[in-house]
Formats: C-alpha cells, sequence, structure tokens
C-alpha cells in the first residue's frame, strides 16, 4: 500500500522539480518501483515515466540508459494491466520522448501491443491509433504499422473493433487521399457490414473526416450502397446514426443527387417502428429544408407530408402532427 500510494504521487513530485534532481534522484526511484513485484505498483509507475519524459530534456533522453530500459520493461510487463496502461497512455508517452526513441522503441511497441493477446490492451491501443500515427514518420507509418491496424478490422473481440471503428477515421487527414482511398475506404466497407452494430454506428458517426479528405463523390461512390444498406439495419441506434449524417450528405451531394438516392428513403423513416426513429425524421425534414430551401421541401417532402394525414395508421398520422409543428413554415407555404 506504501508503494503504490508513493507510485500514485511520485509524478506530481516530479513536475514540480528541476530536470537535474529528477535525474539523479527520482530516476533510480521509477527504476525501483517499475520492479516492483507488485502489478498494481507498476502499473502507476506508467504516469511517473511520463512525467520524467517530459521534465528532461529530449536531447539527454537516449544517454539514460536505466530510463530507456525501463520503458521497454513496461511495454513487455508480463501483466495485462501494466501494459494496458501503456496502451491507454501511448500518445502521451510519444510526445513526451524524442525522435529517436519514438522511432527506435515505440513505433515496434504500438505494433506489439496492437497484436496484444488480451483484448482489453487491444481495445486501449485502438484509441490511440490516430494520435499516435500523427507522431510517426510516413514510411515508418505505411511500412510497419498499417499491416498491423488493418488486422483490427477482424480482431476476434468486437470491443476492439468498435473502438478501432470510433478511430480510424482519424487517420484520413494523416494518409491524405491517396493512401486513404487504398487502405482505409475497404476497411470501412468491412466495418460497416460488421455483426456488431456499434462497430457499424462508430463508422456512421466519424465519416465527415474522411468526406474532407477524398471529396464527396469518391466517398458516396464507394460507401453510399453501404450506408443506404444500413438505413435499414436491424439496430435502431445505427438507423438513428444515419439521420444524423444525411443533412450533411445531402448538402454535398446535392439537390438532384438527393431527390433520385435519398428522398425516398427519408421518407421511409416516418413510418419507422421506433418513436426515435420517427421523432429524428421530422427533425430531419427540418433540417433538409434548410439545406435545399422552402421551394424544394414544398415540391418534394410536403406533399408527401400531408398524404400521410389520411394514412389509416394512427402513428403515420402523429408523425404528420410532428412534421406540422417541427417545419410550420413549410406547411404554411404549402
Amino acid at each position: 500500500m506504501v508503494r503504490r500510494q508513493a507510485a500514485n504521487n511520485l509524478a506530481k513530485f516530479i513536475k514540480s522539480m528541476p530536470a537535474a534532481i529528477v535525474i539523479d534522484d527520482m530516476v533510480p526511484l521509477f527504476q525501483h518501483l517499475a520492479g516492483d513485484d507488485q502489478d498494481s505498483v507498476r502499473l502507476l509507475t506508467v504516469e511517473v515515466l511520463i512525467a520524467i519524459a517530459e521534465a528532461v530534456p529530449k536531447q539527454q533522453q537516449s544517454s539514460h540508459g536505466v530510463l530507456l530500459q525501463a520503458l521497454r520493461s513496461l511495454f513487455e510487463d508480463k501483466s495485462w494491466r501494466v501494459r494496458y496502461m501503456v496502451a491507454d497512455r501511448f500518445e502521451k508517452i510519444a510526445k513526451a520522448v524524442d525522435d529517436e526513441v519514438l522511432a527506435r522503441d515505440l513505433v515496434p511497441a504500438f505494433v506489439k501491443l496492437l497484436k496484444d493477446t488480451e483484448a482489453e490492451v487491444r481495445t486501449a491501443i485502438s484509441g490511440q491509433v490516430p494520435g499516435f500515427c500523427q507522431l510517426v514518420d510516413r514510411e515508418a507509418l505505411l511500412r510497419d504499422i498499417m499491416p498491423a491496424i488493418e488486422e483490427l478490422v477482424t480482431d476476434s473481440s468486437q470491443h476492439v473493433r468498435a473502438a478501432f471503428g470510433n478511430q480510424i477515421s482519424g487517420l484520413a487527414p494523416i494518409l491524405g487521399k491517396r493512401e486513404t482511398t487504398e487502405h482505409l475506404l475497404p476497411m470501412f466497407l468491412q466495418m460497416l457490414k460488421d455483426e456488431f452494430p456499434d462497430v457499424r454506428l462508430n463508422i456512421i458517426s466519424k465519416l465527415e473526416q474522411v468526406n474532407d479528405v477524398i471529396g464527396i463523390d469518391l466517398l458516396s461512390q464507394s460507401l453510399l450502397p453501404a450506408i443506404v444498406q444500413l438505413a435499414e439495419d436491424k439496430q435502431w441506434r445505427v438507423r438513428l446514426a444515419i439521420i444524423q449524417y444525411v443533412p450533411l450528405l445531402a448538402s454535398q451531394l446535392g439537390m438532384k443527387f438527393f431527390d433520385e438516392k435519398l428522398s425516398n428513403l427519408c421518407m421511409s423513416w416516418l413510418g419507422d417502428t421506433v418513436f426515435s426513429i420517427r421523432e429524428a425524421s421530422t427533425q430531419n425534414l427540418k433540417k433538409l429544408t434548410e439545406v435545399f430551401g422552402v421551394d424544394w421541401a414544398s415540391e418534394a417532402i410536403v406533399p408527401k407530408v400531408a398524404a400521410m394525414a389520411e394514412h389509416p395508421n394512427y402513428l403515420y398520422r402523429m408523425t404528420t402532427c410532428f412534421a406540422v409543428s417541427v417545419c410550420p413554415i413549410t406547411i404554411t407555404q404549402y
């Protein structure tokens, strides 16, 4: 308990100390705690390591073999809890060390953690993918890291795939248009078909970053069929995510494309069996009216909504009331 408290508070002390004292006095203390026989102590030393790395000038880090040896030991610790803590703080560690340590030690460690035997560790390191890859040399990223990242798409753990799905779009600005098209789009298509709904949900919710890199034309050609298929997904949260993405997609696809490919789809959501979907679909109509204008809505939307007022199913008639309350200007215009 005493050693745990010492490890837990040592990082705070280091942040207030000059670099010379950190090197002479704190590094040996850190080394002692990092070699403790209890993993509950060792995992707390990850924050201590970050504090030391931030205190020691980067140009001096490579000369401190003791510190680097302790760093490597934490990466390969026999306890998954320690490796989890390293994985969860990986970007902070990378920002604190110099370029030599980053390329020599952290890139291989990152790849190894991506392939860790424990799903919790792989989940944690998946959350660090964009942040760490932004710090890495482009050649090393494509040669060493991307092959390991691509394996996450078919990871045996649904939680790992979901965590990676939440982060994968962040790679697009780093890779650029060509590499995003070559590497990321096939991964997106595969993950949009994942059996676990959270994976599909996380992919859909972050497509804007990809669109900013490759453009809506390429995105719509490659992913729109899969997105349309997900609009009828059996998980209502996935359908809800699609609805929330439609106004952005519509503004970038243009009116003609939207009318041909997505208009009927948006109207079908008004009759969904889930209330949250029907409610979101009426808000969607309001946002689409803001995108394309009242004249477009008067011709393309209002007649269809008004026709629902005569539907034998009361749910459709209620949805008409919701639509009228949300888009009063459109209805008045009609």
